[in-house]
C-alpha cells in the first residue's frame, strides 16, 4: 500500500515539474524580442488567411476586371495582373495557400522522418543500414530536379505538390532523429523498461518519442519555412496548380511581363514582401526555441 502511495506521489511530482518547466519555457520564449516579433508576423498572416477571404471577395477565374497589368485604382488597390485579375485578392488568397503548403508538407515530413529515424536508431543492425543508405541516396539527389520530374509524372495539382514536397523533404529529419535516438536508447530508463518486458513499440512511443519530440519541434520551424519557399520557387518556375493563386505565381507573372523594367511594382513587391516576411517569421521564432534548447544562449 505504501509502495502504491509512493508511486502516485512520484507521478504527481513529475507532472508538477513538467508543468513548471513548460511555464518557464513559455516565459523564456516570450522574453525573447525576436521570437515575439516572429510570432506577431505569423499571427498577422494567419489572420489574413482566415479572415481575409471572408471579408474580401475574390475569384481567381474572373478575368479582365481591369486592364492587363493595370495600375492600382481606388477599388483595386494593388492593380491587375496580365489577365486583368485583382492582385490584392491574389495576395490574400496566396497567404492561405502558402500556410497550407507549410503545414501539410511539414506533417508528412515529420511523420516519415520520426518513424524512420526512431526505428532505425532503436533497432540498428541491417535495418538501420538499409534505411540510412536509402536516406543518403535521397539526400544526394538535387531536390528541385527531383521535384520537377515527379510533378511531370503524377501531375501539378495542389495536393500533388504537397505530397511531392513531403516525400522529398524527409532525409534531414531522419538523420537528426536517428542521431538523438542512438543516444536516448542507451539511457538507464530505457534499459529498465526493456528488462521488465516492455515491447519495442511501447519503448519507442513512451520513452524515446517524448524525448526526441523537442528536437523535432524545433526542426519544424525550418521545415515549414523551407516548404513555403520551395513551393514559391516551383510556382515561379511554372510548376504548380494554376487554379489556386500563390505568391510564386505572382512573381512568375511579374517576370514574364517584365514588371521590374516596366515599373509595374504591384506585380512583384507585395508578393515578394509577403514571402520574405512569412519566411522570416519562422527564423525569428526559431531564435526563441534555440534559447530554450541551448542554455548558453540565454541572457544572464
Amino acid at each position: 500500500m505504501e509502495t502504491i502511495k509512493g508511486t502516485s506521489e512520484l507521478r504527481k511530482r513529475e507532472k508538477e515539474l513538467k508543468r513548471k518547466k513548460l511555464k518557464n519555457n513559455i516565459k523564456l520564449f516570450f522574453s525573447n524580442k525576436r521570437a515575439v516579433f516572429g510570432v506577431s508576423i505569423l499571427a498577422f498572416f494567419i489572420l489574413m488567411a482566415v479572415i481575409g477571404p471572408l471579408v474580401y471577395d475574390y475569384d481567381h477565374f474572373k478575368y479582365f476586371l481591369g486592364p492587363r497589368v493595370g495600375k492600382p485604382t481606388e477599388e483595386y488597390r494593388l492593380g491587375f495582373d496580365e489577365l486583368g485579375r485583382d492582385v490584392f485578392g491574389a495576395v490574400i488568397y496566396g497567404t492561405r495557400a502558402s500556410l497550407a503548403i507549410g503545414i501539410f508538407v511539414t506533417l508528412i515530413i515529420v511523420f516519415i522522418g520520426a518513424t524512420l529515424g526512431i526505428s532505425a536508431g532503436y533497432f540498428g543492425g541491417l535495418y538501420d543500414i538499409v534505411i540510412m543508405r536509402i536516406t543518403e541516396a535521397f539526400s544526394i539527389i538535387p531536390t528541385i530536379p527531383l521535384i520537377l520530374a515527379l510533378s511531370a509524372v503524377i501531375g501539378q495539382s495542389f495536393q500533388n505538390i504537397i505530397i511531392i514536397l513531403g516525400l522529398t523533404g524527409w532525409p534531414s529529419t531522419v538523420k537528426l532523429v536517428r542521431a538523438q535516438t542512438l543516444s536516448i536508447k542507451q539511457r538507464n530508463y530505457v534499459e529498465r523498461a526493456r528488462a521488465v518486458g516492455a515491447s519495442n513499440v511501447y519503448i519507442m512511443a513512451k520513452h524515446i518519442l517524448p524525448n526526441v519530440f523537442p528536437l523535432i519541434f524545433s526542426n519544424i520551424i525550418l521545415l515549414v519555412q523551407n516548404a513555403i519557399i520551395t513551393e514559391s520557387t516551383l510556382a515561379f518556375l511554372g510548376v504548380g496548380d494554376p487554379t489556386i493563386p500563390t505568391w510564386g505565381q505572382l512573381l512568375r507573372s511579374a517576370r514574364e511581363q517584365g514588371a521590374i523594367s516596366a515599373g509595374s511594382w504591384w506585380l512583384f513587391i507585395p508578393a515578394g514582401v509577403c514571402l520574405v516576411l512569412l519566411a522570416s517569421s519562422f527564423v525569428f521564432i526559431g531564435y526563441g526555441f534555440d534559447e530554450i534548447n541551448n542554455p548558453r544562449l540565454r541572457r544572464r
